[in-house]
């Protein structure tokens, strides 16, 4: 029975889970992450010789038997096998025990914003070079964008909301953000949800060198991402999956959990200006930022930290900051904003669920990541961008910006959890 009613219900993170280029699990990424270290390395997934670009941020040493057998991975793409594992992960940390007594009650939202394009290519080689009759029957459950969702449900058990959605880069955090709106309202009393992504392929890789996009940065792998840098030249792809689980606030804490935080709003917008870039105005982001503070409650000076979009593209870094500036005023200047990315690279559509995650444990443990490369920072970047360190601050309340091609935009505002 759908519990919808006029009052807001009250949601909380329980449980993160995390496959990324710096980490296999969320205590090893958040580690790597306020030490500073790079996940950016040369490509080894494929001969990237001819390439403008021939680096990216993979994971390494992930081995998805250690979640499910062989056989049965054998029918997915990377990008779901991420998501199983970081789905684990958080169910695993909330606590939340999936039986028959709440399964229509609990759902997984996980979105991709590419899908099994791995998958793709080596099932089209196959075609080519043998026929029609080697493709497998796995081939499309295997790399359409939903199956995350529907292989974390089948074997979770979660029969609640299931869905996925793909908005680029800004996925994950649209879907994180939907699933907290299918909990307030009453559609859910938990869900399983966030983003993963894997498209470190010669197609992917080459489209994006096509659209002059990512860093050539080659001879020096972890300078390459360098958000608000004035010498930034691009992205830089990486991959992994960032799942969080949400709950209703009372029932979890009737069932004895301790929240990592609470999220409390919940924005989003579009530019309607171009399939790539910005609006130059920053028009989109700001909307959706106001939109996230007004959904919250909360006005621009009760915001301590930033986790940026901040791909590390020339103009996508200043627009944002522009952006900022606009919405918090004066405040502006008072805010820490870092962009992880300069460590992870860019997850695509994984991208907001890893980042949301980690602004829940910058409100949870009071510590804030550093943007690294900052040697030369653009005068139009001139915000505290955390430079090259993490620091130990005050978060009582922190936003999550993601942008993505199409000019699709999502904010997430979280806070700590009180009573």
């Amino acid at each position: 029975m759908l519990e919808v009613g006029f009052m807001r219900r009250r949601v909380v993170v329980t449980g993160i889970g995390l496959i990324t280029p710096v980490g296999l699990d969320a205590p090893a990424t958040w580690a790597a992450l306020l030490a500073g270290k790079s996940g950016i390395g040369p490509i080894t997934r494929f001969d990237a010789t001819e390439y403008p670009c021939r680096i990216a941020g993979e994971v390494r040493g992930f081995d998805i038997e250690r979640y499910i057998d062989r056989k049965e991975a054998r029918k997915m793409d990377a990008f779901i096998h991420y998501a199983i594992a970081a789905s684990r992960e958080a169910l695993e940390g909330s606590g939340v025990v999936i039986d028959a007594s709440n399964a229509d009650r609990v759902g997984v939202f996980i979105g991709s914003g590419i899908g099994g394009l791995p998958l793709l290519e080596r099932t089209h080689r196959d075609l080519m070079e043998r026929g029609p009759r080697k493709i497998s029957p796995f081939f499309i459950p295997g790399m359409i964008g939903n199956l995350a969702s529907g292989q974390v449900s089948i074997l979770t058990g979660a029969k609640g909301p299931n869905l996925a959605v793909v908005t680029a880069c800004a996925t994950g955090s649209h879907a994180i953000g939907e699933s907290f709106r299918l909990i307030r309202e009453g559609y859910a009393d938990a869900m399983i949800t966030g983003g993963a992504e894997a498209v470190i392929t010669p197609l992917a890789v080459g489209g994006f060198c096509a659209m002059k996009a990512v860093s050539t940065r080659n001879d020096e792998p972890e300078k390459a991402s360098r958000p608000f840098d004035a010498e930034r030249d691009g992205f830089v792809m990486g991959e992994g999956a960032g799942i969080v689980v949400l709950e209703e606030r009372e029932r979890a804490i009737a069932r004895g959990a301790v929240p990592v935080c609470e999220v409390v709003g919940y924005g989003l917008s579009g530019d309607a200006y171009h399939i790539s870039a910005p609006s130059p105005d920053g028009d989109g982001a700001v909307r959706s930022m106001r939109h996230a503070l007004e959904d919250a409650g909360l006005g621009p000076s009760e915001i301590d930290y930033i986790n940026a979009h901040g791909t590390g593209t020339p103009t996508g870094d200043r627009v944002e900051i522009a952006a900022v500036k606009a919405v918090f005023g004066e405040h502006a200047r008072k805010l820490a904003i870092s962009s992880t990315k300069s460590m992870t690279g860019h997850l695509l559509g994984a991208a907001g669920g890893l980042e949301t995650a980690v602004v829940a444990l910058c409100v949870r443990e009071d510590r804030v990541p550093p943007t690294i490369n900052q040697t030369a920072p653009d005068p139009e970047c001139d915000l505290d961008c955390v430079p090259n360190a993490a620091r130990s601050m005050p978060v009582r309340a922190a936003m999550n910006n993601s942008f993505g091609f199409g000019g699709t935009n999502a904010t997430l505002v979280l806070r700590k959890h009180e009573g």
